[in-house]
C-alpha cells in the first residue's frame, strides 16, 4: 500500500448505503491537525467497461478553502451522516464500483468530466467495488489492490488502518478508524418535523459526553422566507458544566398573512472542536393557517360556470365558417402564432403549476392529476426519492413525442417576463408547454411511465389511472384535451387509434375522445387555462369550446364551424322547448328515446350533462343565457335558453 509519507490520505470511504444513498461520505486524514487542503482536489473515476466508464473521471471536488479538524480529519458527505460532515454533498454522488477516488495536488480545471486516469500529481488513491471483479484502475493508479466495501446496499465503509491495509466495517465518520478520537458531538432533537403557525415547540440539545465547562453556542432558524420576524424565543443556548443537555422553547408567531407554508432550518453557528455537530440543518415545516379557498371546486367535486374564460374578444373569430383541415390550421394559427405565443423554461413550469394546479381548497397545496388528491406545494421532488413528492407529468410522454432533449435554458426559472418566441415547428418547446404538463404524484408519474392512455386494466403499454379502485377519473377529460391540444399546437405530434410505437404518435384516440365526452371541462380546468394563458399567451381551445373536438376528430369532421351555434340540424323543427325565457323549469316536446341533453355556456362549455329525462327539466342555474344541446339518433339540436 501507499506509505504514510503523504500529507493527506483517503482515510475512510462509504460509496454505497441501503436505500437511496443518503449517508455516503469520504473522510480525508492529514499528518498534522488543522491542515489546509488548499491546492488539493478529489477526482472520482468510473471503472465500468462502458462508453461513459472506461476509467474516465465522472466527478471532481475542489478542496480549496477547507481544512482538517483538531484530529486531522475532514469529512465530505450527505446531510444524514453523523457526526455531521464539515462539507455537505448532494445525496447519491458516488458510484458503487468498480471505481476509484484519488487525491491530486492539481487544479480542478485539469479534470473536466471524462478525463482519462493519470498518476501525474497523484497523492493517494483508493480503487474499490461492491463485490466486483478486479478492475484495471488498480494498475492505472499504481495501487496494490481493489478493496471490496461489501454487496450492493451494504452498511459498511472502507477504512484504512495505520499499516496501510483496509477493512470494510461499520462507518466511523469524523473518528479515527483505530484508537480514541477527541470529539464530543451535540445532537439537535425536536419531537415533530411539522408545526402550525401559533404553535410552541422545544428544541433540545444532547451532547455525547458531559461538558467540562459551561458550553455556550448559538443557533439560527432562518431559511428563505422564514426569519426572526416569524418566531420568538432564545437562540443562544448553554449546556452547564458537568451536564450534557439544554433546551430552548420557540414560539411560532401566528400572523394574518398567507406567506405560504415555510421551512425553518435549525443550524449550529459557532461550535468549536472538539465540540462538533452530531446532526445539523434540521428542517421543520411551518404550516401557514391563512391559506385561501377558491370559489370553485376540485376536479372530484367539480363546479361549472363559476370561472369564465379570459379569452380576449374575437380570439376565436377566425374559425367561423371553416371545416376540416382549414379549421385545424386556423386553430394552430391562433395557438402557435409566433408574434404572440411564448415558451418558458421547464424550470418555470414548476411555478406555473403551483398556480395553475393549486388546490381550490387550500392555496398552499397543489392538486395531483391521476391520484386525485392534494399535496403541499413545498413537497416538490428535488432528489431521486419520489415518495410523498410531486413533480411535472408530461401527459404526452417526452419519449413518445421526441422532445426528450432540451438545453440549459430549461434549468433556470426566470419568471413570466423572460421567454422564448415559438411557432408550430418548435417541437422541443412541447417539453415545457404547461397546457400538457400537470402536477402529479412522483411515484404515480413513474408508474405511468410513457404508457398510452386506454380503458384497459393495468398492463405494460396502457394506462388507465392508479391501481387504486377508488379513482373517480376526474382527470380523464383533462388529459384528453391536453394531448389533443398538443396535436393542434405542434407539427409532428398526433393522437391515433391503438398503441403505436412511432415517435410523435400517441394513443388511444378513441379512448381519449370518450374521456373528453365523459368528463367535461370544469372550473378547475378553465382556471388552469386562464393562468397558463397569462404566461404562454395561448389557450387550450378545447377547454374554451369543447364542441370543437367533434369537428376536428369526432363525428362532425368536415362540418362547418360557427362558434357554438353550429349544431343545428333539421330535426330542430320537431323539438320544442318552453317556456323561454324561463325561471328554470322547462318542458321539452318531441324528444326521441335515449335523448342526451347537455347544458352549455354561450361559448359552448358544458355545464351539466342530463342523463335520464322525461319531458321536464329543472335547470337550477344562475340567471343568464345558455345553450341546450339535444342529441337524438346522432342528430343534434341546439336551443338558446334565457334563464331569468
Amino acid at each position: 500500500g501507499m506509505i504514510w509519507s503523504q500529507n493527506l490520505i483517503i482515510n475512510e470511504f462509504d460509496s454505497d448505503n441501503p436505500g437511496s444513498d443518503t449517508e455516503e461520505f469520504i473522510e480525508l486524514k492529514s499528518s498534522t491537525p488543522n491542515f489546509s487542503t488548499d491546492g488539493y482536489i478529489l477526482v472520482f473515476y468510473n471503472g465500468r467497461e462502458t462508453s461513459e466508464g472506461n476509467n474516465l473521471s465522472y466527478l471532481a471536488i475542489d478542496l480549496n478553502g477547507y481544512a482538517t479538524d483538531n484530529n486531522g480529519l475532514l469529512v465530505l458527505g450527505n446531510v444524514e451522516v453523523s457526526p455531521f460532515p464539515q462539507v455537505v454533498l448532494n445525496d447519491g454522488l458516488f458510484q458503487n464500483g468498480p471505481d476509484a477516488v484519488a487525491i491530486y495536488q492539481a487544479s480542478i480545471n485539469d479534470f473536466p468530466s471524462g478525463t482519462p486516469v493519470t498518476q501525474t500529481n497523484l497523492v493517494d488513491a483508493l480503487v474499490y467495488g461492491t463485490n466486483d471483479a478486479e478492475d484495471d484502475l488498480v494498475s492505472a493508479l499504481g495501487v496494490t489492490e481493489q478493496v471490496n466495501e461489501g454487496a450492493g446496499n451494504n452498511t459498511n465503509s472502507i477504512q484504512r488502518l495505520s499499516d496501510g491495509t483496509y477493512i470494510a466495517t461499520t462507518p466511523t465518520p469524523r473518528r479515527f478508524n483505530e484508537g480514541v478520537t477527541l470529539i464530543n458531538p451535540v445532537e439537535i432533537i425536536v419531537s415533530e418535523n411539522q408545526y402550525n403557525e401559533g404553535d410552541t415547540f422545544t428544541i433540545s440539545f444532547m451532547a455525547e459526553e458531559s461538558v467540562s465547562s459551561d458550553l455556550t453556542f448559538n443557533i439560527s432558524l432562518d431559511n428563505e422566507g422564514f426569519t426572526n420576524a416569524d418566531f420568538s424565543g432564545t437562540t443562544s443556548i448553554t449546556i452547564p458544566n458537568g451536564q450534557n443537555s439544554a433546551s430552548t422553547v420557540i414560539n411560532l408567531l401566528d400572523d394574518s398573512d398567507d406567506e405560504g407554508d415555510e421551512v425553518l432550518k435549525i443550524q449550529f453557528l459557532d461550535l468549536v472542536e472538539p465540540i462538533v455537530p452530531s446532526n445539523n440543518l434540521i428542517e421543520i415545516r411551518v404550516v401557514d393557517d391563512d391559506f385561501t379557498v377558491a370559489a370553485f371546486g376540485t376536479p372530484v367535486d367539480a363546479t361549472f360556470g363559476t370561472v369564465s374564460s379570459s379569452q380576449p374578444n374575437g380570439y376565436y373569430d377566425s374559425l367561423n365558417g371553416l371545416a376540416g383541415d382549414n379549421l385545424r390550421q386556423a386553430l394552430q394559427d391562433i395557438i402557435a402564432d409566433p408574434n404572440v405565443v411564448r415558451t418558458h423554461s421547464y424550470a418555470d413550469v414548476i411555478d406555473i403549476l403551483k398556480k395553475a394546479d393549486q388546490n381550490p381548497l387550500n392555496s398552499n397545496e397543489v392538486w395531483l392529476v391521476y391520484t386525485e388528491m392534494s399535496r403541499p406545494k413545498l413537497d416538490f421532488q428535488t432528489t431521486s426519492n419520489s415518495t410523498g413528492k410531486w413533480n411535472r407529468e408530461h401527459t404526452f410522454p417526452r419519449s413518445r413525442g421526441g422532445y426528450n432533449n432540451w438545453n440549459d435554458f430549461d434549468d433556470i426559472a426566470d419568471g413570466i417576463n423572460l421567454f422564448i418566441t415559438t411557432e408550430a415547428d418548435s417541437l422541443r418547446h412541447a417539453n415545457s408547454d404547461a397546457h400538457a404538463l400537470r402536477a402529479a404524484d412522483g411515484s404515480e408519474n413513474s408508474r405511468r411511465g410513457n404508457r398510452h392512455y386506454s380503458n384497459s386494466t393495468y398492463d405494460d403499454d396502457e394506462y388507465n389511472g392508479p391501481a387504486d379502485v377508488n379513482n373517480n377519473g376526474s382527470w380523464k377529460g383533462d388529459v384528453a384535451r391536453s394531448v389533443l391540444y398538443l396535436e393542434l399546437r405542434y407539427n409532428g405530434l398526433s393522437i391515433v387509434n391503438g398503441f403505436p410505437d412511432i415517435t410523435g404518435q400517441m394513443g388511444d384516440l378513441a379512448t381519449l375522445l370518450q374521456w373528453h365526452d365523459d368528463d367535461s371541462p370544469d372550473d378547475f380546468e378553465m382556471n388552469r387555462n386562464n393562468i397558463i394563458y397569462e404566461w404562454q399567451r395561448n389557450r387550450n381551445p378545447l377547454i374554451d369550446m369543447p364542441l370543437l373536438v367533434d369537428y376536428v376528430w369526432g363525428s362532425r369532421v368536415g362540418e362547418t364551424w360557427f362558434n357554438s351555434l353550429s349544431t343545428q340540424d333539421v330535426e330542430e323543427q320537431t323539438i320544442s322547448v318552453y317556456p323561454n325565457p324561463t325561471a328554470g323549469k322547462l318542458f321539452i316536446n318531441g324528444l326521441c328515446q335515449n335523448a342526451k341533453l347537455k347544458l352549455l355556456s354561450l361559448e359552448g362549455r358544458q355545464l351539466k350533462q342530463i342523463l335520464s329525462i322525461d319531458n321536464k327539466l329543472n335547470l337550477q342555474v344562475a340567471p343568464g343565457i345558455y345553450l341546450l344541446q339535444i342529441e337524438c339518433n346522432e342528430k343534434y339540436a341546439v336551443k338558446r335558453i334565457i334563464v331569468k
